[in-house]
C-alpha cells in the first residue's frame, strides 16, 4: 500500500457526513460483522428502532446485493476486474441516514437495472407497496429475487434512489446507489 494523507480522507469523510465506511471484499462473515457494528452505532446514536431497522436493512441489502453480484461473476468465470471488492457507507445528511454501495460491474447489466431502477422512481409509496405484493406473486427462477429488495429499498426510502454509472472500459462498469432513510 502506498502512503496517502490520512488527514484529508478523514476532512473528505467528514465533509461528505460519512459515519461508517468499509471498502474490500464482502464475505458473508465480514457482512454479518459489519451488521453488528451497524447495529451498535445506531444504537449509541439513540436512533428509533424503526430508523434503526430500516437502515440496517438497506444496508444488508445493499451488501448482499454487492455480494451476490460477486458470486455470480465468479461462477461465470469473470476475473477482469474484482467484482468481490466494493464498498458501503452509511452518512447523515441533515435528519435521514444515507446508505450507499458500490462495486463493479458488467455494463451490459446496466439497462435492465436502470430500467428498474427508473420505474420505481415514479412511484409513491402506496404503489411501492402494490408493486412489492405483485413481484411476490410473480414467479421467478431460483437464485433471482425479482427486484424485491430494489423494491423493500425504495418503501423504507424518504427520497428517490439515488444512482450513479462510471463506466471503466468497453464492458465495464463502477455501479453505486444511495438509499436515503
Amino acid at each position: 500500500m502506498k502512503k496517502f494523507d490520512l488527514y484529508d480522507l478523514k476532512q473528505t469523510v467528514n465533509r461528505h457526513g460519512v459515519l461508517i465506511s468499509f471498502a474490500g471484499p464482502f464475505s458473508h462473515g465480514i457482512i454479518e460483522e459489519l451488521g453488528q457494528a451497524v447495529t451498535r452505532y445506531l444504537e449509541a446514536e439513540a436512533v428509533t428502532k424503526a430508523s434503526l431497522t430500516d437502515v440496517f436493512s438497506v444496508f444488508i441489502e445493499q451488501t448482499q446485493n454487492v455480494r451476490n453480484y460477486a458470486v455470480k461473476m465468479e461462477a461465470e468465470g469473470i476475473t477482469d476486474h474484482d467484482f468481490n471488492s466494493g464498498i458501503v457507507t452509511i452518512g447523515r445528511s441533515n435528519q435521514h441516514h444515507v446508505v450507499c454501495s458500490g462495486n463493479f460491474a458488467r455494463k451490459s447489466d446496466m439497462p435492465s437495472l436502470v430500467a428498474q431502477l427508473n420505474q420505481l422512481h415514479g412511484l409513491d409509496k402506496k404503489e411501492l407497496k402494490a408493486l412489492y405484493k405483485q413481484q411476490l406473486r410473480t414467479t421467478r427462477n431460483p437464485g433471482e429475487g425479482g427486484g424485491l429488495g430494489l423494491i423493500d429499498m425504495a418503501r423504507k426510502a424518504s427520497e428517490p434512489l439515488e444512482y450513479d454509472i462510471y463506466e471503466l472500459d468497453e464492458q465495464y462498469c463502477f455501479f453505486s446507489l444511495c438509499v436515503t432513510v
